[in-house]
């Protein structure tokens, strides 16, 4: 039977490819780029690569490991790997709504959604940021409750982090690559969807553990292919500390999208005439991150940078750009993956490249249909900046199957 991946074979540097693990790859049809394979070359030669990486159909180059990447280390761990939107991942909710009972023009929901969940960001002296919350709602007070404790464990021992945005950013959107979307599923049902992650303290997080991580490279002169490649090895005090903080920022960051999709269905049911159940189906997981799991007989931690767990049964979604459908799909547990599946289209160009090469009416025309911005400030994501997502799902047919194919009629952007 003809295996579903491919590997990584071309020698960019014979004695390094000779020391690196194999990198295994699900991309057949999708394009990779050269810097993109250089640097899955530079984190597969880490001596502490269990058996193989394996690389998802959506791999794109990122900060020291690629996104799109599953990379299965035993005795130490990457905390730029892992980055700095830790827990950043998906939500979506079934309705019993559909889309004969939404209102005929949209915008007054895209409305309501906007004001619900705070979205941007605007800094500057004397200026509100518009994405964090000034006077916290119940849910938010709520769900800081559970995690207010342990985020006082780490400032004791990391004082440096108590200025992070915490409460404050709980149950808020972002920029960037976050959205939150009303789509339609294959049978006209309404689901409500959302992408985001642990916001500013997950940052702030991520970046103090990355800057101690190089510190440490220094301190006892290794030498990395990429200092963004520098780790903590398990047994020190740096590395309990991070795995300490890493866990309560996905904590953090699965409330955050919680908190979210309870205001964005509070906000609808004053737009749409007519009472619905929500929670129909749920899903809620992460797509960077990092977890203990067993894999051909050891215990390991398995980092996805830009991957969704995959095992056998286990719901996961895979969103396609704002002009594109969206997946819901249920794993295969494909061993040869780590029980992994992409977290959605890809970047196919940068936000530069994308701003330069993309107009606003480029952008009106990709996203009719979609009651969504559709000014100069979302070029950067406009569907064109991104792989295309049924080349990237048939690329990892043996990793996921199709339970709901969703379009978004309304996108909400930071």
């Amino acid at each position: 039977m003809e295996r579903s991946f491919e590997f990584l074979t071309e020698a960019f540097d014979a004695a390094r490819e000779a020391k690196a693990a194999p990198v295994k790859m699900w991309t057949r049809g999708v394009p990779v780029d050269e810097p993109s394979k250089r640097q899955l070359l530079n984190t597969a030669s880490m001596p502490f690569i269990y058996k193989w990486m394996a690389v998802m159909p959506d791999v794109h180059y990122g900060k020291g490991s690629t996104i799109g990447s599953v990379i299965p280390t035993i005795g130490a761990i990457i905390p730029a790997a892992v980055g700095v939107d830790i827990g950043c991942g998906m939500m979506a909710v079934r309705t019993s709504l559909v889309a004969s009972d939404l209102p005929d023009t949209l915008l007054p929901l895209r409305s309501a959604l906007e004001r619900a969940v705070p979205h941007g960001r605007s800094v500057g002296r004397g200026k509100r940021d518009v994405g964090a919350w000034h006077n916290l709602p119940k849910a938010t007070e709520e769900g800081w409750t559970g995690l207010e404790a342990g985020f006082r464990s780490i400032i004791e021992k990391h004082p440096k982090l108590a200025s992070a945005n915490t409460a404050n950013h709980l149950g808020t959107l972002g920029t960037g690559n976050h959205f939150l979307e009303v789509c339609l599923d294959q049978e006209d049902r309404v689901w409500f969807m959302l992408h985001s992650g642990s916001r500013g303290v997950g940052n702030a997080i991520g970046t103090y553990f990355i800057e101690r991580a190089k510190a440490d490279m220094r301190r006892f002169f290794i030498n990395l292919p990429d200092e963004d490649l520098a780790y903590f090895p398990e047994g020190t005090p740096n590395f309990d500390d991070y795995v300490e903080a890493v866990e309560w920022a996905q904590n953090f960051a699965m409330m955050n999208r919680q908190v979210m999709m309870s205001h964005a269905i509070e906000a609808a049911r004053g737009v749409i005439g007519k009472p619905f159940e929500a929670h129909l189906e749920a899903v809620n997981c992460h797509h960077n991150y990092v977890a203990r799991e067993h894999h051909f007989g050891k215990n390991v931690f398995i980092t996805r940078k830009g991957a969704v767990r995959a095992a056998e049964g286990v719901m996961g979604i895979i969103p396609g750009s704002m002009g594109a459908k969206s997946f819901i799909v249920r794993g295969k547990g494909n061993l040869e993956s780590f029980c992994s599946c992409s977290h959605g289209a890809g970047r196919v160009m940068s936000r530069a490249e994308a701003k330069r090469r993309f107009t606003v009416a480029d952008h009106i025309a990709d996203t009719a249909g979609v009651e969504c911005r559709k000014d100069i400030d979302v070029i950067d994501e406009t569907p064109k900046a991104y792989k295309d997502i049924d080349a990237v799902m048939a690329a990892q047919a043996d990793l996921v199957e199709i339970v709901h194919t969703l379009r978004q009629i309304v996108c909400v952007k930071g």
